[in-house]
């Protein structure tokens, strides 16, 4: 397909505001007479809260109201940024009070602060006495599941959330065991890491002159935001406004309502006066939403071929003190687990989501499909090593194909690059050759060769509605507003959407201006940025405005020139007569026609709502080399590249950034990233940036990235999702290179130079 805009590299619609601080973000926009709120934090891991004094706070000068657990809506509500769903039996879990006297984690909210300053509300914590009565401290979702432990959340037996499993094939997983030559097992297991997203979490509330509840919020999700609101106060869905502003980052942890029903609930404790609460870096970290630490139980028996006949999972999430996203996320690693090698006769797996007195994992980007990947990347690797094959050859054996049907949704993938992805990926580190010279290595320096596999979904139908919206207003002169329900959180969303509607109108990129804000009484209605979905599904909506839009302008040339608006066309940003190319006048003649001709004025517009019911896959590899240091611990890394098939890419500079950042995500949960607990109290470890070893610019390798574009004819202009596959197989990759280096399988994250000594000292190689 030949674009004009569409896949050419503009530069992004907001990098002059960001570079120049132009941008205003949540905390740039103060309100007069702003008030400060901070929360008092349980100093126990699990228990209850017996007693509570806050009147030496609320004595304190400059404290205007102290509030908490008593205090608030005796409300339970759901924290996920999903779809509504009206069937109650698939509706988040709501299991989340805005203050609480029950203690799930080190940490938990039970009161909050409101005074004139920020200090003076920090200070005010220190004036409040609290007695607890404690309970035991689980950490471990395994032991959590036992009989007899504490019930975290009452009522929910074994602390597990919620089960999930299938059993699918033409025989049963025993008989199908017992088929093959070969039987492979493995357990693999991936810590809880943080997001570290530069903005911390922030928001503030108000009330407006019709006494509504105005929430201004660094959010993924503003319309969902306001429906949880709604819920968390048993108020009408219209007492609400949310407005989203410029975000600084998000990777999934504002895909949760965390803050806001805090802040609207204390405005009106004030008279409406505006709150605001702006958490610190340790609080953020420890105290929103980190990734779930998964351990993987993989079973996979395999033909002397080398196909894959049966293979059967055991998957434990380790959920946190609160549900958050729930089971959703376990539930996509079990779909990859039978979807991305699917066995000939059978699989089988069961998933668990556990709660534990820990910070609450929710959305991060990959949404579990990073963890899954890391255990079957690893998996497969160990396959080909008991085989005695490569692991390319035991990967395009098995991996899925294109133009097949995942047979439990319904979904076919009708592009899928894999073969050409891996053939990229190695050649550029010349795998084969590398793999053998590296086999058999002596010495306390040693390199290897790695890489891994991925698909990942754009969007979340068939599982989850799928809706976005989109409005185009065309200006006197012929350029458009665009206003998005879609969120731009640092992703490229608005550029990208402003190609979009430049390509199907007919005008140059600058001809477009998108707003920036979102803002739940102005923007399109649209669930907000996650699932990698925005360019595949709210794509469509803006796909669709723009059209209408150029309809009417090419009806009212039409009728303007005595023509048939299908023998015209707009082509940079001119009325051009199709059959000789000949301009017939500008597009800024006609857009002022609609707003001033006396006879038929009328304002070229559109308005609609894109229900999408369709998804496709993205494929990847990422390969590397490392160089390992056995004294030391620590990893090299010589050359990495990934390669995506994303299907057409929007736009190659913004689509690279998003590969390298994805990247070096990954390169964090492999090889250093890590949220630590003290196992006795739960408190968390290292809650700050300084102890957090996330890598830095003096870490970071260069980024190779290449593309196997592909026309997907399910996305709007042949694309797939992009977003979060760059964070999914860059972990595995690093595994199976040290393993081909050292020999040793490191099936853990993070694979830091602590762990990877030990292990080498274990082993004898030290």
């Amino acid at each position: 397909m030949d674009y004009k805009v569409v896949g050419k590299g503009v530069r992004r619609a907001d990098a002059v505001a960001k570079v120049t601080g132009k941008a205003k973000y949540t905390g740039d926009i103060p309100e007069k007479g702003m008030l400060y709120a901070k929360l008092f934090r349980a100093t126990i891991g699990h228990g209850y809260v017996k007693s509570i004094d806050t009147s030496k706070a609320e004595a304190m000068d400059g404290v205007v109201k102290v509030v908490t657990y008593k205090d608030v809506p005796d409300i339970k509500y759901p924290t996920a940024g999903h779809p509504y769903c009206r069937d109650p039996k698939h509706q988040d879990c709501a299991d989340r009070k805005m203050l609480s006297d029950k203690v799930r984690l080190y940490g938990d909210e039970i009161a909050a602060v409101i005074a004139t300053s920020e200090l003076t509300a920090a200070k005010a914590l220190k004036l409040i006495e609290v007695e607890y009565e404690e309970l035991p401290v689980l950490l471990d979702a395994e032991e959590a599941m036992k009989d007899g432990t504490p019930e975290i959340h009452e009522g929910v037996k074994n602390n597990i959330l919620a089960k999930s499993g299938y059993d699918v094939g033409d025989i049963d997983i025993e008989e199908a065991f017992a088929r093959a030559d070969h039987i492979v097992e493995g357990v693999y297991e991936t810590a809880p890491v943080q997001h570290c997203h530069m903005e911390n979490h922030i928001a503030y509330a108000y009330m407006d002159s019709r006494d509504r509840i105005v929430v201004v919020t660094s959010t993924q999700i503003p319309h969902i935001c306001r429906r949880i609101l709604a819920q968390s106060m048993d108020l009408p869905m219209g007492r609400f406004r949310v407005i989203k502003p410029v975000i600084g980052g998000g990777f999934g942890a504002k895909q949760d309502v965390v803050l806001e029903p805090v802040v609207a609930f204390l405005t009106t404790q004030v008279d409406g006066r505006p709150v605001m609460l702006d958490l610190q870096r340790e609080e953020c970290m420890a105290w929103t939403r980190t990734r779930h630490g998964v351990k993987f139980h993989i079973k996979t028996g395999v033909s002397k071929e080398g196909r894959f006949l049966a293979r059967q999972a055991r998957i434990i999430s380790t959920n946190g003190a609160y549900a958050s996203h729930g089971h959703s996320i376990a539930a996509k690693e079990s779909t990859e687990f039978f979807r991305f090698y699917p066995a000939e006769l059978a699989t089988k797996c069961d998933a668990y989501t556990v709660y534990t007195n820990m910070a609450t994992a929710g959305a991060m980007r990959g949404y579990g499909v990073p963890q899954v990947a890391f255990a079957m990347e690893s998996h497969a690797d160990d396959i080909a090593k008991a085989l005695n094959m490569n692991p390319v050859e035991i990967r395009e054996k098995n991996m899925i194909k294109e133009g097949s049907t995942d047979p439990r949704t319904g979904v076919t993938f009708h592009t899928c690059k894999l073969t050409e992805c891996i053939d990229i990926a190695k050649k550029h580190i010349d795998y084969d050759r590398k793999r053998e010279e590296y086999a058999e290595q002596a010495g306390d320096v040693r390199r290897g060769v790695g890489l891994a596999i991925f698909g990942y979904g754009s969007g979340t139908w068939p599982v989850s509605l799928e809706i976005g919206g989109a409005r185009i207003t065309m200006n006197q002169d012929g350029s458009v507003q665009l206003f998005m329900g879609a969120t731009e959180i640092g992703q490229g969303a608005e550029t990208v959407f402003s190609q979009m509607a430049a390509e199907t109108i007919g005008l140059p990129y600058e001809y477009v201006t998108i707003e920036t804000t979102n803002d739940t009484d102005i923007s399109p209605f649209d669930t907000g940025a996650y699932a990698s979905r925005q360019s595949y599904v709210s794509g469509q909506a803006v796909k669709k405005a723009a059209f209408e839009v150029r309809e009417k302008v090419l009806e009212r040339a039409g009728s303007r020139f005595d023509m048939k608006p299908e023998d015209l066309d707009i082509v940079d940003a001119n009325i051009v007569r199709k059959k000789d190319g000949v301009a017939l006048t500008d597009l800024a003649d006609v857009a002022l026609d609609s707003y001033y001709c006396t006879k038929t004025a009328c304002t070229i517009s559109s308005d609609v709502t894109s229900l999408v019911e369709t998804n496709a896959l993205s494929f990847g590899c990422t390969a590397a080399e490392v160089e390992v240091d056995l004294k030391t611990g620590k990893v090299d890394i010589l050359n990495i590249i990934s390669v995506h098939d994303s299907g057409k890419i929007l736009n190659r500079t913004t689509a690279e950034g998003q590969v390298h950042g994805g990247m070096s995500m990954s390169v964090g949960m492999a090889l250093a990233e890590v949220m630590l607990y003290d196992p006795r109290t739960g408190k968390p470890r290292n809650n700050n940036l300084l102890d957090y070893k996330m890598p830095t610019m003096m870490d970071t390798p260069h980024w190779d990235v290449e593309f196997v574009e592909s026309h997907d004819q399910t996305g709007p202009y042949g694309n797939k999702s992009l977003g979060e596959p760059p964070a999914i197989s860059p972990a595995p990759a690093l595994r199976n290179a040290i393993f081909n280096a050292t020999g040793i399988a490191f099936n853990s994250t993070p694979m830091n130079p602590q762990n990877l000594f030990e292990r080498f000292k274990e082993e004898g190689l030290v």
